[in-house]
């Protein structure tokens, strides 16, 4: 073995050799049966759930600031809704008011021409009158 020198196939079958014989060994040592296995294994599952209660704590603050968020605009576009309908009560009331004052302005009108005839036909009458008993 003197003139031995290992070709690249007798490297890779030593090594495919090596490795499983170092699978054949890990999987004869049972991890569970190893010492403080439970023990790393009740502080992965805490762990696990801490992480789980956590991601649903931060889940639960964002869905509760949407939700104030939608409220918040719900809110404003309430007030907007309120102001507006304010806004048209008002100018219907100015409208109203302002019909009110056109009908008493007319029916003052109304009354004036009636008693500007009224006095008219009184001067008038009186005129007839004065020429029949300048007549008689």
């Amino acid at each position: 073995m003197k003139n031995y020198e290992p070709n690249f196939a007798n490297r890779v079958s030593t090594a495919a050799k090596a490795k499983q014989a170092m699978l054949k060994k890990a999987s004869a040592i049972d991890p569970s049966k190893a010492p403080g296995f439970a023990e790393r294994q009740a502080v992965r599952h805490a762990l696990s759930i801490e992480r789980e209660a956590q991601r649903a704590e931060r889940k639960a603050a964002r869905l509760a600031e949407k939700i104030r968020r939608a409220e918040e605009k719900a809110a404003e576009e309430v007030r907007k809704a309120e102001a507006l309908v304010a806004e048209e009560v008002a100018r219907v009331k100015a409208l109203e008011d302002e019909k009110e004052r056109l009908i008493a302005e007319a029916a003052e009108e109304e009354r004036r021409v009636i008693e500007l005839e009224a006095t008219q036909k009184a001067a008038r009458d009186a005129r007839y009158a004065a020429r029949k008993a300048r007549k008689r």
